[in-house]
């Protein structure tokens, strides 16, 4: 594992981790606000981004590039950088409400901070796990 490898791995777990962090907050919101008339639910979108800039990254060694010579000629698309992928809080004004015109099921939003510190706690395991393996190498030196 080179060092490269080591600090993207431990960029996107700690990317992941304030993701989960954001996610309970907004959950939690969703909660406190399950009874308030015409509150529409909000979630966190991340990870379908994160997947579009792997993916762009990884075809861009297949893709035809334009050579330009002019900033005002039209530009190639170019690769996003998964490092600039940003978590967005996405508002829900689609699914069905109750009388009142909120859309929160607090049962199912109770259910979602469950599974939300459950993903911290991987996470946070995951990272311990990639720093131990750096002082395991370390040791050996």
């Amino acid at each position: 594992m080179g060092m490269n490898s080591f600090v993207n791995s431990i960029d996107l777990l700690q990317r992941a981790m304030d993701v989960a962090s954001l996610r309970y907050s907004v959950t939690a919101n969703n909660i406190a606000m399950s009874e308030v008339p015409k509150y529409k639910k909000q979630s966190v979108n991340f990870e379908s981004e994160l997947k579009k800039a792997f993916e762009s990254r990884d075809n861009d060694h297949d893709s035809f590039r334009m050579i330009t010579s002019d900033p005002r000629h039209i530009q190639s698309e170019q690769p996003r950088d998964w490092r600039d992928v940003r978590p967005r809080r996405v508002t829900d004004f689609v699914t069905v409400s109750k009388a009142n015109g909120n859309n929160v099921d607090a049962e199912e939003e109770a259910m979602n901070i469950t599974k939300i510190q459950m993903q911290y706690r991987m996470l946070s395991m995951l990272a311990n796990f990639e720093f131990g393996q750096i002082q395991t190498a370390m040791q050996k030196i």
